[in-house]
């Protein structure tokens, strides 16, 4: 197939070239494939000293715009094209390569600076009887060639006559040729406007050419040319997909259907480290598209760091991490939420920046269908089906916190936030470190965006009860449940076991997950932070025992910190539910992220 597509792009060559549509200087075998340029002449000179180990027809020149150019050539006209596609295609050269003509290369640098590139090898029948020739003497200096002349193109008022001739579509393609090296950005509409100019004038420049902001026919078909060279290694293809409801133009040079997992249709790359795109196809409504965005960002295909944008009726996601680069976009249209997801590595800016553009350009639903109708709201269920396939993203652990105060600053321990690259309460909200006490085993956290917690801790300022009843709020299995879980216990001592008065000693079945939690008496007060578990001056514990950092010493941590400590109010025992409903609303999800 590849060496099809190849003589296909020759014979279209070879056609442009019959209707004169291609760079007269092609005419004169002048055509190259420019494949790097550098701003010093030295990196240059090196870059084309190691192409030239593979290419010999390797040749370097000064731009106008004062870099080196490299380019491979020259090519006779009908093989440039076919030339750039499949030396692309087998990533033997930058996939940002061009087509080039004489008029952008000023003097040769390389192979010998000074010299002029070589011309085309003769024929047979041109070296007939030619008279052999003498090798130059060995101490004679070699003369420095003087600058090739440029071939002669249209003045700019021959090439708006010529451009007036064009056809719509050509007006056109050229928009588009121009839109996909990212110079315009307006519409396809085939009018030359003020916008249209700009980008030609771009293109000419970037081309080291004069920018007068008109194209000639040999500037037409060059960029042209270029722009069907780069189809021809993507291998654009409009693909409509009837079980998910949409239609999208996609690379598939680069990717392959692999299968169906709704909400989902996976394209897998077709090479080692190529693209993947995922398209999003299921009913809901604006919470399922909400409930959508979220999840998204919980998957290891959707790095942290990035931009984030969720409107009404669409959001647009994008990740970048030191070995993937992922956009996201999806919109809910009649009740339909239908979108894409795209997955690269970094270095891939110039490729993936078109394969970017084809999507956003082509991207439409089709019908009204759409993958897995039964999954409407975005429930415990429907979320299992979205994220069946895909990695998801987990925190190295998750403990207990709660809130101290209004403003959301919440306490919690020393172990649920060490080490951690990032910190989140509740799944959602970021936190920083506001203080650590390593004796106290304390840390205090202060959310990046405000909060207004429902409820925050009350100190237990009165005198010690030995023996009552007590109840902890914690995230026992981590981050595994929606909500924390209430355990009880007794307050057994005033003290640690070796008197520590910081200490409170408790009986209580905890898990990992509880400590951080508020420690409850039956009026509601918080009497202490539940620490975690482990052995105690070499000594394994029964399991029951634990141990809470008393509120006399956390109001000492706050108070250190800056923050205002909140006694708790006077009052008798709450009825069970009241104590729950106390307990469980000051308690948050503290999770530690790499």
């Amino acid at each position: 197939m590849a060496q099809r597509m190849i003589r296909a792009l020759a014979s279209a060559v070879v056609v442009m070239l019959a209707l004169g549509l291609l760079p007269a200087g092609a005419q004169d075998g002048r055509v190259w494939v420019q494949i790097e340029a550098q701003p010093s002449l030295d990196v240059a000179t090196e870059r084309a000293r190691a192409y030239a180990a593979v290419f010999p027809e390797t040749h370097g020149f000064r731009l106008r715009s004062g870099w080196y150019a490299i380019a491979l050539g020259p090519y006779p006209a009908e093989e440039a094209a076919a030339q750039l596609a499949g030396l692309r295609r087998e990533n033997l050269i930058p996939a940002d390569s061009f087509i080039a003509e004489d008029a952008a290369f000023g003097a040769p640098f390389w192979p010998v600076e000074g010299a002029a590139p070589p011309a085309p090898e003769p024929t047979p029948e041109a070296t007939a009887g030619a008279t052999p020739a003498v090798d130059p003497q060995p101490e004679a200096e070699a003369v420095a060639a003087p600058e090739p002349a440029p071939v002669a193109d249209e003045t700019p008022q021959e090439a708006r006559a010529s451009e007036a001739l064009l056809l719509p579509e050509e007006r056109q393609d050229l928009q588009t040729a121009l839109k996909w090296y990212g110079f315009y950005d307006g519409g396809i509409d085939g009018a030359f406007g003020r916008g249209t100019r700009a980008s030609m004038a771009s293109w000419q420049e970037a081309m080291g050419l004069e920018p007068t902001g008109i194209l000639t026919t040999r500037q037409r078909a060059t960029l042209v040319a270029n722009y069907r060279a780069d189809l021809a290694e993507f291998g654009f293809a409009e693909v409509v997909e009837p079980e998910a409801g949409i239609r999208v133009t996609l690379p598939l040079g680069l990717v392959e259907f692999d299968h169906y997992e709704p909400p989902f249709v996976h394209f897998r790359a077709k090479t080692a480290g190529g693209p993947r795109i995922i398209l999003i196809s299921q009913p809901g409504d604006q919470a399922a598209l909400y409930g959508l965005y979220d999840i998204l960002q919980s998957l290891e295909i959707m790095p942290l760091a990035g931009e984030r944008e969720r409107r009404e009726r669409s959001f647009s996601l994008t990740g970048t991490s030191a070995t993937i680069t992922s956009t996201a976009f999806a919109e809910l249209k009649g009740g339909l939420i239908k979108g894409w997801i795209f997955v690269s590595a970094p270095g891939n800016a110039d490729r993936d920046a078109r394969i970017l553009t084809a999507l956003q350009d082509s991207f439409a639903a089709e019908g009204d269908r759409a993958l897995d109708p039964g999954m409407v709201a975005m429930d415990g269920t429907a979320k299992a089906g979205l994220l069946s396939g895909l990695e998801v993203r987990r925190p190295v652990l998750s403990r207990s916190g709660f809130y101290v105060d209004a403003a959301g600053h919440v306490a919690t321990t020393i172990e649920a936030v060490k080490g951690c690259g990032r910190i989140t309460l509740d799944r959602q909200t970021e936190a920083d470190i506001l203080a650590q006490d390593e004796k106290l085993g304390l840390a205090l956290l202060a959310p990046k965006t405000a909060l207004a917690p429902p409820v925050f801790a009350g100190l237990q300022t009165g005198a010690e009860r030995v023996g009552v009843d007590i109840a902890v709020a914690g995230y026992s299995y981590e981050d595994r449940l929606p909500s924390p879980v209430l355990s009880f216990g007794r307050m057994e001592e005033a003290q640690g076991l070796n008197g520590e008065t910081f200490l409170k000693r408790l009986t209580l079945a905890a898990l990992p997950g509880d400590a951080g939690g508020p420690v409850l008496d039956g009026t509601g007060a918080v009497i202490g932070l539940l620490l975690p578990q482990g052995p105690v001056a070499g000594k394994t514990l029964p399991p029951e025992v634990a141990f809470a950092l008393s509120s006399v010493a956390l109001g000492a941590g706050l108070t250190a910190a800056g923050l205002v400590p909140n006694p708790a109010a006077s009052g008798g025992a709450l009825a069970p539910e009241d104590l729950s409903r106390r307990a469980t609303g000051m308690t948050v999800l503290v999770s530690c992220w790499e």
